[in-house]
């Protein structure tokens, strides 16, 4: 009996001896060096072992046919590989490094990000809204960054050697058709969005993605906020107007609701603002906006809707004239966007959105009336998927509609209707690949079908980076950007072709310690821009594509919000060096709207015994090109400097009220606009002229902003 059960027993050692599978190899990182201490294992089993000091490891395994060995250890990337076990002997593994998403390289080209949770970001949406002469206007903000020049009787975004038309704005990815309020000549326009309802910015001034098309020179990307931490009211009382905003929370819903009423009439009779002009009506607006947010368990959803009327008439001082002429606007904008994000289980991610806008215009020139109505809407489909840490790809389609419609009706009868419409249908695609945590690359194209100038684009577009230590970075950014001439001249001729730039950027940053230092240097070609022979677009003017320029310079930024406790602070700078010949210009030159240098110093420090906060900017451009028609040479004399030193105090009554002050060009400099010459000569054959100069050199403003919530914390700080 004990001879049987030894034999059975021997028997059956045998029988697992012959059924076992000895598995080895060695652990190998990408710089082929033994890697200790990573788990190898058959998966679904426990035969398994660890790497030794010299990256062998062996293990045996009674497991057959098709199997898959695991490798994994910390900081790398789990390796898999599938076979037959037969095959797993003295295999070498090579285990790459984890992507981290925090401290890896990012693709920072031609972009500034103002965000609270990514990495990329050298600004918060705090700064964005303090800045001393901003008065709240993000858009005037962002003209203390470098790539921007100070045009200040415009207030739009002037972006490397392009005009405000070149760049374009978004929320939340689709299109905002008319981002700026209107306004009469010479008087600067303001944002038409309101801080309020904004969680971050990205503001691109060259080299963008794929995903954004129809400007030549950069996009302004605004996300609005997802879910809000907590309801709360906000009560505004300014001495231009007053505003309310409330949160609304129920559960995974929200609605936030923000309006304001401008009214400059009382401001008017205390401060006049009238140097050149007479004011019939002062600027008035009342403005809303709304969002709602709704969270489901894969997916969330949310609508966005603003409305803005505004209404003025002024009379403004011409040469031309010998009275004044009358300007006088009503403008009603209305803009609605629709967003869905739905998370897929397998790392796909779907959005899909909709976006529309209505602008109307009634306008009063001497005596003659101007109509204008503009709806565009913009649908978007987008894909992302990430097959790993190291590749995510992002593809999608869009469409555009734009349908225009202009009436002029003359005081002696006679009428002009000029309608235009078009579509634009664009998809892209893109790719981020992250080689290791110090090389990533960004690799995409767009094509655009525009169906009134019946012509397709293709444009390729790449960027790279290279992380060079733990604090710095290189980066490179090449691409095409296509753009449809303005509507102002395709409702006289669609026979145009699409303009066209090619953007070279390099860039290098360094962020540490609480310092961030940029450098970035860049080149744009431009191609197919829209000529004109007369002195301004109208029915009868000769339309070609000849047009050409560049645009090539240095933009520097530097802050430091660590070395001086409690102070804050960014300096920018910007060379431009550029040249054009398009719309009416009868020579190359430098636009008149383009400095070739610019600089801006913002300051900002909290004095805690005071309970204050005190900002201090100051904005600097050289002179800009005018044409002396006195002289043969074209747009060939420069204005004097720009100067503005704006100041503003935030105290804090307590917690939740602030008192606030601001004042801009407190020192009064009398910047020069530029100037207007007399279309014919005197009687000594000379060009009379005059200098634009602002209404008014200084802007005062006075507010009380109270915040009403449950954690009796917040305030409205953020937005001021």
């Amino acid at each position: 009996m004990i001879k049987s059960l030894i034999t059975m027993l021997l028997l059956f050692q045998a029988i697992t001896s012959m059924a076992q599978t000895t598995i080895s190899g060695i652990v190998m990182n990408e710089k082929q060096e033994s890697v200790a201490g990573a788990n190898i294992y058959i998966a679904g089993t426990y035969d398994g072992a660890s790497s030794a000091a010299d990256g062998k490891f062996s293990f045996t395994t009674t497991a057959t046919g098709t199997q898959n060995l695991v490798v994994s250890m910390l900081a790398y990337e789990t390796y898999r590989q599938a076979g037959d076990v037969s095959y797993f002997k003295n295999i070498k593994v090579q285990l790459h490094k984890t992507i981290n998403q925090l401290s890896g390289v990012t693709l920072t080209a031609g972009s500034f990000e103002a965000g609270n949770n990514t990495k990329a970001s050298v600004l918060k949406p705090m700064d964005i809204v303090t800045t001393a002469g901003a008065a709240g206007d993000f858009v005037a903000a962002l003209q203390t960054l470098p790539g921007t020049s100070t045009v200040s009787e415009d207030g739009r975004l002037f972006v490397r050697g392009g005009d405000a038309s070149e760049t374009q704005v978004f929320i939340d990815g689709l299109r905002v058709f008319q981002p700026f309020n209107a306004t009469a000549n010479n008087i600067p326009t303001r944002g038409r969005f309101s801080p309020f309802l904004f969680k971050g910015i990205t503001f691109s001034t060259g080299g963008y993605s794929a995903e954004y098309g129809q400007a030549l020179s950069g996009v302004l990307l605004l996300n609005s906020t997802d879910q809000p931490t907590q309801e709360k009211t906000d009560i505004s009382v300014m001495s231009v107007g007053g505003g309310l905003g409330h949160t609304q929370i129920w559960g995974d819903k929200s609605l936030s609701l923000n309006t304001s009423y401008i009214n400059l009439a009382p401001y008017q009779v205390v401060v006049p603002n009238d140097r050149g002009a007479r004011w019939n009506k002062p600027f008035e607006s009342i403005s809303g906006e709304a969002i709602f947010r709704s969270k489901t368990a894969k997916g969330f959803f949310k609508f966005y809707t603003s409305f803005n009327h505004t209404n003025l008439d002024i009379e403004q001082e011409d040469i031309n004239y010998d009275d004044f002429v009358r300007f006088g606007l009503k403008n009603n904008n209305l803009y609605t966007n629709t967003t869905y994000k739905h998370f897929f289980e397998n790392e796909w991610t779907l959005t899909a959105g909709a976006s529309i806008s209505s602008d109307k215009n009634n306008i009063q020139l001497l005596t003659n009336t101007i109509k204008t109505q503009e709806t565009a809407s913009h649908l978007k489909l987008k894909f992302k998927k990430a097959f790993s840490n190291r590749l995510q790809l992002n593809f999608g389609a869009e469409h555009f509609i734009e349908d225009y419609k202009e009436d002029f009706l003359s005081n002696d009868g006679f009428t002009l209707h000029t309608p235009f419409t078009n579509g634009l249908t664009a998809a892209f695609t893109e790719a981020d690949v992250f080689f290791t945590n110090r090389l990533a690359m960004k690799i995409g194209a767009r094509t655009e079908y525009t169906r009134a100038l019946e012509e397709m684009t293709i444009a390729p577009r790449v960027s790279l980076a290279y992380k060079r230590g733990d604090n710095d970075q290189f980066s490179f950014a090449y691409g095409s950007f296509y753009q449809n001439p303005l509507t102002d001249y395709l409702k006289y001729d669609q026979s145009l072709a699409t303009e066209k730039t090619t953007h070279y950027i390099f860039n290098y940053q360094y962020i540490a310690n609480g310092k961030t230092f940029r450098a970035e240097a860049y080149y744009k070609n431009y191609e197919n821009l829209t000529k004109y022979d007369t002195k301004r677009a109208q029915p009868n003017s000769v339309f070609t594509n000849a047009g050409s320029g560049y645009a090539s310079g240095l933009d520097i930024f530097w802050r430091d919000n660590k070395s001086i406790k409690n102070l804050d602070y960014w300096l920018s700078y910007s060379y431009l060096d550029t040249q054009r010949d398009y719309r009416n210009f009868r020579a190359t030159a430098t636009p008149n709207f383009a400095s070739k240098h610019n600089l801006s110093l913002v300051t900002k420090y909290f004095i805690t015994n005071w309970r204050s906060q005190v900002g201090l900017s100051y904005n600097y451009g050289s002179g800009r090109p005018y044409d002396n028609p006195n002289t043969p040479a074209f747009l060939a004399e420069k204005t004097k400097p720009y100067h503005n030193i704006s100041a503003n105090w935030a105290y804090l009554l307590s917690q939740q009220k602030i008192l606030y002050f601001s004042v801009s060009n407190v020192t009064g400099f009398k910047n020069v606009n530029g100037y207007q010459y007399a279309d014919t000569p005197n009687n000594a054959g000379v060009f009379n002229r005059r200098a634009i100069r602002p209404t008014a050199d200084a802007f005062f403003f006075v507010g009380f902003f109270w915040t009403i919530s449950a954690d009796k914390k917040s305030n409205q700080l953020d937005n001021l």
